[in-house]
């Protein structure tokens, strides 16, 4: 098996191949090979399967997934990062130096189950989960490192501060779980904020009202001050009776109802 990458041999690995990281492309290149082996260590899939990585960097973890026999696809938008690639990675992985967001991943990736396992860029990382669960159905789970309050917010329960849209779409699509805190002095450079590995396992009971539910709970939160019956005024007909038919109270604000009171105005909804 091939050394993990060390901060020192992180640090020279860059200065080597003439590389900073970049600010604009939100780089905080993971250095601590025993996290490294915690994020593998979570996926709940048999070799062999794919994985989809979102930001290789240096290409630690994509190493590391090769490695334990993971067939691997990775997109990197840093395309001075490819002769550095090349040599840690040679041709055992996939890498496409493309900007994913500018990408159709539910086009791109086969019917096969896939996972989501990435270091994701902070700048990136909460529309590109949420986006993922909600439109490519292709991933069936995810080992995704964001930042500690991006994880909170996936994890958080009604009436919580952290509640909000993207706790209602990881409970409506999957099952999110908070699985460990990662502290800032094990990336280079130190971000300023902290960091956490959050776990989301796909639901497969998922239809056309889980869509329209996460749309309601997207217009309920965008006027999250309001009670529901005005906040949902601009996408409901009679909001106050749909409200009342589901079973909720129409004087009720979004981080009152639950992902499952969503669901329940969305079946019943025009």
């Amino acid at each position: 098996m091939s050394r993990r990458q060390t901060r020192t041999e992180l640090i020279q690995l860059l200065e080597r191949h003439g590389v900073s990281p970049s600010k604009r492309y939100g780089q905080n290149f993971l250095a601590d090979p025993n996290i490294v082996s915690k994020i593998v260590g979570l996926i709940d899939a048999p070799t062999g399967s794919r994985i989809l990585e979102i930001g290789s960097g240096t290409g630690t973890l994509t190493l590391e997934l090769v490695e334990h026999g993971y067939e691997v696809l990775a997109y990197e938008v840093d395309v001075s990062l490819r002769t550095l690639l090349a040599e840690v990675i040679g041709d055992r992985a996939v890498v496409r130096f493309e900007d994913v967001t500018k990408v159709s991943l539910a086009e791109v990736l086969s019917d096969d189950r896939w996972w989501l396992v990435a270091n994701l860029p902070y700048n990136i990382g909460t529309p590109l989960i949420l986006d993922s669960l909600r439109h490519v159905p292709q991933i069936v789970g995810f080992v995704v490192m964001v930042q500690r309050e991006v994880a909170d917010r996936l994890v958080a329960s009604p009436n919580s501060p952290h509640y909000g849209v993207p706790s209602v779409v990881a409970a409506l699509f999957g099952d999110a779980h908070f699985a460990f805190a990662v502290p800032p002095q094990v990336f280079v450079p130190r971000p300023n904020v902290d960091s956490a590995i959050v776990t989301i396992r796909r639901s497969n009971r998922t239809g056309p009202d889980h869509q329209r539910a996460a749309d309601l709970a997207q217009a309920a939160f965008g006027q999250r001050r309001k009670m529901v019956r005005s906040s949902l005024r601009s996408v409901l007909p009679d909001p106050e009776s749909l409200l009342a038919e589901a079973g909720i109270l129409p004087t009720a604000r979004a981080e009152e109802l639950t992902p499952m009171d969503y669901l329940k105005l969305a079946e019943v909804a025009p």
